[in-house]
Parts: structure tokens; sequence; C-alpha cells
């Protein structure tokens, strides 16, 4: 980051290379910012780009890299030696390494598979996979022909798989036959056979026997794995695409109806990808990233373009806390890891059960620990300097799943404030808005960006008019993206997260985000999850706590007002609930988020449409009478 600082600040005369002072003219000149990152970050093309965009200020809709013809899967394979590409974690049973020149070659032999089952460009391959080195080597083979690659985690459920799968029509699906977690094998292959049997575009299915359960009888239209990847005389073959070919089709949550898919560019995944990597990130090609996801989760597609930086990646497929809560802590000193990525849950979750990983090692190889998923607590930020690591880098990061990245993260250049995200991503005219399209310092708003960037979605699926995308986005502020998050933006830029907009607790009509209330409900020993909502009545809202406790504790009185009197002591009054209940079980998302707007519907008498987005579906059925 100094390096590319400093470089700009000269060559554009600018007064400084302070961070704000480089972000300022990156969001002014997106011309010059975007063709720098191009040059910078050295992207590998057939042919260079006419215009690098044609209008920064339409949104939806500005073109960008005109005339270019590049690649992903080649840009992510430009090594091709001796130097680590993956090491492979299943749980503690499974241990695996790939050399880059491997991959090259397990990535040629795949294409050269799927080239021979008739994929083509434009056609859609799909993934039923856990996190393992197949699904990487699936992805850049598919990729390599200009196919589009959307996968979901083995853990969805039928319902769910089909709702993203059934809108994108793949012509192969790529699954194992099952999965490891906390020690225990389970079986994908009956769930898999309900999927295919509704999917009328497929013409194979393509088996990886990871837990040694494979079938390939038992499934329709099935080949294994190695018949798929024989050895070849083939080089493999990269076409060279527009940079706004699509390359992976993302699935909104659809925890309150079908889940909209989203198709991201290549060329637009992966400029955004490397600068964030490159730079935000501090990553190098002698690094070893590890990031704690599933590959139906957005992270896994930004974890896995480290490859383009020439990185090490560590993927992990299982329970974070099996056989043990310092399982991946043991990982990450084994293998030497720079850069840990996880959840805000993950590390809350350490510090409930008691762990200080300063007592495992002193970690000396650990520049980065990121953090996304959902606001990163205070109560955190001190743990990971108290009892983790006084001079690592605490990134919290956000974005999603829109974007396929970030507009806020990481920056090396920067001190860390406790609670706080440090910067808004170069090139990322990011804002706060009031209701009104005002900007705003220090005030909680909308999270919007206010011009055109690579990384947007180019379209979702069925949507010829590009209906869903603009009321997705640009229906509050015209030719503004609002991403439906709150937040707020200090004077020195950083920017807190406060939970989702559309999630907004409004008592008496003040705004309060949901992060709020959990930052204090999550320190307290007695309760292990909430979820808390608004409660339409009379006119009004009302604020209203759902509590599941640790075991060992009662939900009494005197605990009821020990919630209470925490919250109106740390937030106020008016965040103070006027109703709190007891719960088995909090919903959430496979990816660990708290569905808030499907318990929000339960309460007011709306249908959820979509509990196989749900990782536990069935907890909501705890809501459904609870008030009455």
């Amino acid at each position: 980051m100094y390096g590319f600082m400093t470089r700009m600040a000269e060559k554009y005369q600018l007064a400084d290379n302070e961070y704000y002072t480089i972000h300022r003219w990156s969001v002014k000149h997106p011309e010059q910012f975007w063709a720098e990152i191009w040059d910078f970050c050295k992207i590998k093309y057939a042919k260079i780009y006419d215009e690098v965009v044609d209008d920064p200020q339409k949104m939806p809709g500005a073109a960008w890299f005109r005339g270019a013809r590049l690649n992903f899967t080649e840009n992510l394979l430009r090594r091709k030696d001796d130097h680590k590409a993956i090491i492979f974690w299943g749980e503690d049973t499974i241990r695996r390494e790939l050399t880059y020149h491997e991959l090259y070659d397990e990535v040629t032999k795949t294409a050269a598979g799927l080239r021979q089952l008739g994929v083509k460009t434009g056609d859609r391959v799909a993934a039923f996979m856990p996190n393992m080195p197949e699904t990487i080597i699936g992805m850049l083979a598919s990729a390599s022909i200009g196919a589009i690659w959307s996968s979901t985690s083995p853990d969805f459920g039928t319902k769910g798989v089909l709702d993203r799968f059934s809108q994108i029509e793949p012509k192969v699906i790529i699954a194992a036959d099952g999965y490891f977690y906390k020690g225990k094998k389970f079986s994908t292959q009956d769930k898999l056979k309900e999927i295919l049997g509704d999917l009328q575009t497929l013409e194979k299915v393509v088996m990886v026997n990871y837990t040694g359960q494979l079938d390939l009888q038992a499934i329709p239209k099935s080949i294994s794995w190695e018949d798929l990847s024989q050895p070849t005389n083939r080089e493999l073959k990269f076409e060279q695409l527009p940079f706004d070919h699509p390359l992976y089709i993302m699935y909104s949550s659809g925890t309150t109806g079908l889940p909209k898919s989203i198709v991201h560019s290549a060329g637009g995944t992966l400029i955004q990808h490397l600068k964030e990597l490159i730079l935000h990130s501090n990553l190098d090609e002698n690094q070893t990233i590890f990031y704690y996801t599933t590959c139906g989760w957005m992270m896994w597609n930004w974890f896995v373009s480290s490859l383009a930086v020439g990185a090490t990646l560590v993927l992990y497929d299982g329970n974070p806390f099996y056989p043990g809560p310092d399982a991946l802590l043991k990982m990450a000193d084994e293998l030497n890891i720079n850069f840990f990525g996880t959840s805000a849950k993950y590390i809350a979750s350490l510090e409930a059960a008691g762990i200080k990983p300063k007592e495992i090692s002193g970690f000396d190889h650990l520049k980065v620990i990121a953090s996304t998923g959902s606001p990163l607590l205070n109560e955190s930020f001190q743990y990971v300097y108290r009892d983790w690591k006084e001079d690592v880098q605490l990134s919290s990061i956000a974005g999603g799943t829109d974007i396929i990245s970030c507009f806020m993260l990481s920056n090396p250049t920067l001190p860390v404030y406790e609670g706080e995200i440090q910067c808004k991503g170069l090139g990322m005219d990011v804002d706060c808005f009031d209701d009104y399209g005002r900007s705003m310092v220090g005030k909680l708003g909308e999270l919007v960006c206010k011009t055109a960037f690579p990384c947007m979605p180019i379209y979702f699926l069925n949507d010829a008019g590009g209906e869903k995308y603009f009321n997705s986005y640009f229906s509050d502020y015209p030719g503004i993206w609002r991403h439906g998050d709150n937040i707020v933006i200090s004077s020195h830029g950083g920017i807190t997260m406060y939970g989702r907009s559309d999630a907004t607790l409004n008592p008496q009509g003040v705004r309060i985000g949901t992060a709020e209330i959990y930052r204090v409900i999550e320190t307290m020993n007695e309760i292990e999850d909430s979820v808390v909502i608004g409660k339409r009545e009379e006119g009004d809202e009302v604020v209203v706590l759902f509590v599941k406790l640790n075991i060992g504790y009662k939900f009494d009185k005197e605990l009821e007002n020990k919630i209470k009197s925490a919250i109106r002591t740390n937030c106020s009054p008016r965040h103070v609930p006027a109703i709190i209940k007891e719960v088995p079980d909090i919903p959430h998302t496979i990816n660990g988020k708290k569905v808030e707007i499907a318990v929000k519907k339960i309460i007011h008498g709306e249908e959820v449409k979509n509990r196989d987005a749900l990782a536990n579906p069935e907890s909501l059925e705890f809501f459904y009478d609870i008030l009455k």
C-alpha cells in the first residue's frame, strides 16, 4: 500500500500520500485510478482495453474496460512452479498439498474433461461441494473455458439448493459424496438424488469420493472425478473473453423469499480482488492465507483469488471447534499462517470458550486477523489484542455477496480503532446518508456508494428488464447504490457497522441499529445467543428481544431486569426492549448470520418462504405463538 500511495502522489502531484488524499483522488478520478490498478496488479490480457469506463456516474449500467480480452483462470494460474498453492485440512482426518505446478496440471485435465462433456463458453457449471481442492480445480477449469460457475455448501437443504440451481440451469454439477463435521461422516447422496430430479438441463454429474461413501451407480448421469480428469495431451486453453463476461453466480441469503441470482463479471471480480488482496491486505507470494469459509459464501470466491497473487492457500473443511476449540489456532501455528480470516462469531466464541491463543503460540508469522459476516464487537477487539497477539492487524471488513468484495476493509498504513473498520476501499465512493440523501459524519445512516465501480453485478438472472436489480440498490436514492446496512463514519474515516438497515429498529421514530443491542447482550455470561426485532404496535414500533441462555442459567425477572439495565446503561432508554422472551434456539443462515427479518415476518403473521437458507430452520417454529 505504501508504495502504491507514494507512486500515485508523485505521478498525479497530490499534496501528500496520506491515505484519504489518495482515496479522494481514486473516487474523483476513477478512470485514472482503475487504469493504475490494472497496471499495478499486472492483469494478464490478450487485448488491452479501449477505455476504462464510459460513465462513472451511470448506476446501474456503467461499462468497464471495453475492448479488453482476458481470462480469469489465466490470471490465477500465473505460477507453474513447485511453490505450494494449496494446503488442505479436512478436520483431523485428511491432509493434502498441491504445488502450483500440480494445480496447473489438475486444471488442465479437468478442463479437458469438461470440454469432452460438451461444456462451452456461457454454459453453467454448478458445485455441491465442501471447501476442498477439487472445488477450486473445478472452478478454474470451468472459468478457463468461459463457463459460469456457481457453488453451494453440501449442508444446504434440498429446497435451498434447488431454489438456487433451478434458476441457473446447469449443464454439469460437480458434487462430493458427503462431508465431515465434528468427526462424523455425512452422506449427501440421497439429497443429491432429490436435487437432480428437478434439474431438466443437467447432462452430467461428476462425483468426488471424499468420505469413502460413494455409490456411483445410485446417482443418475454420473461419472467419477477420476473419469473426468484423465491425463491428456491437450494444452490448457484460456478462452479470451470480454471484461464483463460472466464468471460467478452468487445468491442473496433468501431468508425472505426466493434467492436473487446475482451475476458477477470475470474482469470486475479479478481487478477488485487483486486491489483488496495486494493493497488493503498486503498479501504477497511469500505469504500463507487462510479463510474459514464454505464454498457457498462469497468469502470463498474472494479467498481463492489469492492464487493470482501467488500466495499459499489453506483450506479447511469441517467444524472449526473440532476436535477442540483451539483446532484452527493450532493449525495456524503449525502452518505459519500469515493471514487468518474468520467470522466475528468465531472470535466471540473463542473468548466465550475461555481460549487464550497466546498460550498456544506467539504466532510469530501472523500479520493479519480478518473478520467479517457481522459487526465485530468492541470486546472482540479487546480480546484479540489482550489474549491473542498485540502487534497483529485486526481487520474487520464489510461488503458482501452483492459486490463479491468489500466497501470497507483493512489498511496496513492506518491505525486500528476499537469497534471500527479501518477505511473505505480505494475506488469505492462510500458515504453515509440520512433518509433525505444528505451526507453525515458521526451519525447513524445508510451505507451508500455514490459512483460506479467495476465489481458491480452485471445483471440478475430472470430479470430481463433489470427491475429486480434496480429495486435492490437504486430505488431509494436514484443513481446511488444503497447497500442496506446501517453505518457511522467517524471524523477520522473509520466505519462502525450497525447491522442491516432493513432490520433497523425504529421505536418512537428513532433509528436504532440492532448491533448496538447485540454489543451489550453478547458480553453477558448468561446469554448464548439472541435476536432483536421491531414489532409494530398502534402506529409505533416496540423493541422485542429473544434470548437463548447458556446451560446452567434460567430466565426469570431478575435476569430480565439485568438485561434491561445493561442495555439502558450502555445504550439508551429507547434501546431497552419492551418485551424479552426466552427461546430454545436462534435462527441463523448457513453462513452464520442472524435472520432478524424472518423472525420479524413470523411475529407479524407473514410468510417466510425459504427456510432451507437457514442452518437451523426448525428454530423458526419457536416464534409463531410466542407473543400471543
